[in-house]
């Protein structure tokens, strides 16, 4: 179950498990450009979902990720949320956060029900929970958090563990 401050929301979709490969996605780039799961292959990914880059959870998970897998080698911090492209830049450029790619599902609204982080009620409804998914380079998922309470920070020592364990 997924709460936000408290509250039970509906979660639609099918949050993929450990173990699995991830579904294919398209999403927007800073650019306006339709990114897809293809143009991160060879490479490790953290896939850091957020609601909006406008809110202190999310800029905060942002920026450690930004910090903590972005050493990593052979590694791509994904940055996904509702919020526009050029809100997402403003945001990184700002923040000087250079090595995260942001991702918007302006385009890729197939992408938070085949990733099961649709929120499906409540005011927040058509934009993301909170998750962390973590791809080796063949995309298998080797670590997934959906985060069950959408105002807390995911478990980034578990996401990184995961990273650094996947020889």
């Amino acid at each position: 179950m997924v709460t936000l401050k408290g509250k039970p929301i509906k979660i639609e979709g099918t949050f993929p498990k450990v173990g699995q490969k991830a579904p294919a996605f398209s999403l927007v780039n800073r650019d306006l450009n339709d990114v897809t799961l293809a143009n991160f292959a060879g490479k490790k990914k953290v896939l850091n979902i957020v609601p909006s880059l406008d809110t202190p959870v999310c800029a905060l998970s942002t920026r450690k990720f930004n910090q903590q897998a972005s050493d990593m080698e052979n590694t791509a911090v994904l940055i996904i949320a509702a919020d526009l492209p050029f809100a997402m830049s403003r945001f990184t450029d700002a923040e000087g956060l250079d090595k995260v790619v942001t991702l918007s599902t302006m385009r890729g609204a197939n992408f938070m029900k085949d990733y099961g982080v649709l929120i499906g009620d409540s005011p927040f409804g058509g934009i993301t929970a909170r998750a962390v998914i973590v791809l080796d380079e063949s995309d298998k998922i080797i670590h997934a958090e959906l985060v069950p309470e959408i105002a807390d920070e995911p478990n980034y020592d578990a996401a990184m563990t995961a990273l650094r364990n996947n020889k």
